[in-house]
């Protein structure tokens, strides 16, 4: 859950730290429940918690 100094990280944004993953790749990962949980903005764009985010790339260290 966000807290008062975490950011929110656009697609873009995700893409550039995971070092050159493709969009199309992160919306797979995404449909088979696999990406770190988002949200959707009213204007249809995602968004993730940088907190988020970290932790589920923890998940991922920990299970490789």
């Amino acid at each position: 859950m966000a807290g008062k100094t975490d950011e929110l990280m656009t697609v873009p944004q995700i893409l550039a730290e995971l070092g050159g993953v493709s969009r199309r790749t992160f919306y797979r990962w995404r449909e088979l429940g696999h990406g770190p949980a988002a949200f959707k903005l009213p204007n249809g764009e995602l968004r993730v918690w940088r907190s988020d985010f970290s932790a589920w790339l923890r998940r991922l260290e920990a299970a490789a």
